[in-house]
């Protein structure tokens, strides 16, 4: 009897001993595993599956979580907030040396408004198109008839008539103006709540909604009264005139030169644009920039 062979095999379970065949000598003789490899295939087709399902699962995940982060209300710290001043004019020194000088000179920016929202842009409409006392005269006439600031809101705004509103001053044009940002309110399009809360983009677009409320409206209102650090007033003439003269430039710049211009100051282009209000001013230089000086802080004007 021949002795028998004993050849190792590949698979993973201990080699399995098979005589040769007499027949052909030549080949080897293993024990075919059909089934075995069809069960390794299959587990490992399954391993594959769970493994990529698992990886596409945590992709996912990430991939949420990270568009979750995105939508998540970003936390807007005002200008008025402790210290906000200070930070902006260190970014600013750092940022754009043009504007060293301008610092160390001029006085200390001041953000103190505090009115709500829905107050302040009734404000802005009354103003519009007005001089500084003009447009005082018919705000407090306003507030008077409304019964006092703190009662001001879109329900007493939509029970006056426009001929009350015409006897302090109101023209009909602002009148409307009037009722339509209370109507919004009133049906819940805006509230003082989500105007606070949202980001500077959203915000324009939806006041801009708001008849007799421009970009330019939109832009002070979001400087002086919500503090926002980072608005650049493309359209205000003072801003211009102010980056005009800051570099030396032949001509007004347009809105998208304004935009390169002062990038640098991101993200407190609001300060920015305070300092070029206050350096027109101290030049002497005729403009019709929306601002006047008053008690040393800067009101808007249209």
């Amino acid at each position: 009897m021949k002795p028998e062979i004993q050849i190792p095999t590949l698979v993973s379970n201990p080699p399995v001993n098979s005589p040769p065949n007499p027949s052909n000598p030549s080949k080897i003789p293993i024990r075919p595993q059909k089934i075995r490899k069809l069960s390794s295939t299959t587990e490992t087709s399954q391993s594959i599956i769970t493994s990529n399902s698992t990886g596409t699962i945590t992709k996912n995940r990430r991939r949420g979580s990270s568009q979750l982060t995105k939508t998540l209300p970003q936390i807007i710290k005002p200008l008025s907030g402790n210290g906000e001043i200070e930070n902006a004019l260190r970014h600013l020194r750092l940022a754009d040396p043009l504007l060293c000088s301008l610092i160390d000179t001029l006085p200390f920016p001041v953000f103190e408004s505090h009115q709500l929202p829905f107050l302040a842009l009734c404000k802005s409409i009354l103003y519009q198109q007005l001089a500084y006392k003009a447009g005082t005269s018919i705000y407090t006439r306003f507030v008077s008839l409304c019964g006092g600031e703190d009662v001001v809101c879109p329900d007493i705004v939509l029970s006056l008539s426009a001929q009350q509103l015409k006897q302090i001053g109101v023209s009909g044009r602002k009148a409307s103006y009037l009722y339509d940002l209370s109507n919004k309110y009133k049906n819940g399009i805006l509230s003082d709540d989500t105007v606070v809360k949202m980001d500077d983009r959203s915000l324009f677009t939806m006041l801009s909604m708001v008849k007799g409320i421009g970009s330019w409206s939109v832009h002070m209102f979001m400087i002086f009264s919500l503090h926002r650090p980072d608005v650049l007033p493309v359209s205000d003439l003072g801003v211009r005139k102010g980056v005009k003269m800051l570099h030396g430039l032949e001509e007004l710049p347009r809105p998208s030169e304004m935009e390169q211009l002062c990038e640098k100051w991101r993200p407190y282009r609001s300060v920015g644009a305070w300092y070029m209000w206050r350096f027109i001013e101290g030049k002497g230089t005729p403009t019709t920039a929306a601002v006047v000086m008053e008690g040393g802080r800067i009101q808007p004007l249209q």
